[in-house]
């Protein structure tokens, strides 16, 4: 072949890679700490999808569910100059002033667990923040028989999904099962296993006759689990909640954990860049269409939510199919 033909065919096809490369979406994805269970199947989710549909994402994982540390991340995914943010934030109002730089220099922005979220594009839920806060407490009622006191973990304070959990669970109690009593107030220990362990044993001593614990934040039941356990009040105190089921198993089978309900955090990872896809793309979310890993979605353009409803049961039947799943 002649050396010039050979010379116009190498041009032209790093022309073409690099036109691929600048083509080529580039998000990052902000969670609220790294090197935990929860969201390290998140991030498998977030891999094994993006190598699929050729998109450039990671995951960044603070190193503690510090919101400063999620600004930092994001000022430099900004820096990056990436096409797409993507967050599940610790604090929302923390968050506000680095996502509107983020979305005034050009930059998308899709949350998780945070809707109302200002300065987001969307946010998405795979399960109904009342009908999630609904079921948990059902089933403590249940472990409980409707009667006693029971404290209310959540991964912190200032997570308004799961203000919103908590909220419509206490809601429910209200209403449903009057002769239970939640003892103090919100406890913001959920994301720390170590603070859920001390807070269990420091509420178990307060209150001797403490009859419940409902859960939420990846360490929380397992914290309030493990507690219960090394007590050895198993048969007395019931906890419910959310939880990685590979770390939280052995629990389960123990009983020192009743039960609960999560959403997948891998598909929420793979929703990350399904939707970050049509976003890149232009691509109408309307109510009623069909998202893989969400379903038939419910989509307010005013709060700018994209509301699905999957979870799994935490139980001692349906945990081992989850544990397969690598969760």
């Amino acid at each position: 072949m002649n050396k010039k033909i050979i010379a116009c065919t190498l041009l032209a096809m790093f022309a073409a890679s690099a036109a691929h490369a600048e083509d080529q979406l580039r998000m990052g994805i902000v969670v609220k700490v790294g090197g935990i269970p929860w969201f390290n199947a998140m991030e498998q989710g977030i891999k094994e999808e993006s190598a699929k549909q050729g998109i450039n994402a990671w995951m960044v994982g603070p190193t503690s569910a510090d919101p400063a540390l999620q600004v930092r991340a994001i000022e430099d995914l900004i820096a990056q100059k990436v096409d797409i943010i993507g967050v599940v934030p610790n604090d929302p109002k923390v968050l506000e002033p680095v996502l509107k730089r983020a979305q005034d220099a050009g930059i998308k922005v899709l949350v998780h667990e945070s809707p109302d979220q200002k300065y987001a594009n969307w946010d998405f839920e795979l399960v109904d923040a009342k009908t999630h806060g609904e079921n948990h407490m059902k089933a403590l009622a249940k472990c409980m028989n409707n009667e006693g006191k029971y404290a209310a973990y959540m991964g912190g304070l200032t997570v308004p999904l799961h203000n919103a959990w908590v909220d419509s669970a206490v809601a429910w109690q209200k209403a449903n099962a009057p002769k239970m009593e939640m003892v103090g107030d919100k406890f913001g220990v959920g994301e720390k296993l170590d603070d859920s362990i001390r807070t269990t044993n420091e509420l178990m001593s307060k209150y001797p006759d403490l009859k419940g614990i409902i859960a939420f934040g990846s360490q929380g039941p397992i914290g309030a689990g493990r507690a219960v356990a090394n007590r050895k009040k198993i048969d007395d105190i019931c906890v419910i909640g959310a939880f990685s089921p590979g770390q939280g198993a052995a629990l389960v089978r123990s009983g020192a954990i009743k039960g609960g309900y999560i959403w997948n955090p891998k598909t929420a990872g793979e929703v990350f860049i399904r939707l970050a896809s049509m976003m890149h793309k232009n691509q109408a979310i309307t109510d009623g269409m069909t998202i893989d890993g969400l379903g038939t979605v419910k989509v307010d353009e005013k709060t700018h939510t994209i509301l699905g409803n999957n979870t799994e049961s935490l139980d001692k039947e349906n945990l081992p199919k989850l544990v397969k799943l690598g969760l």
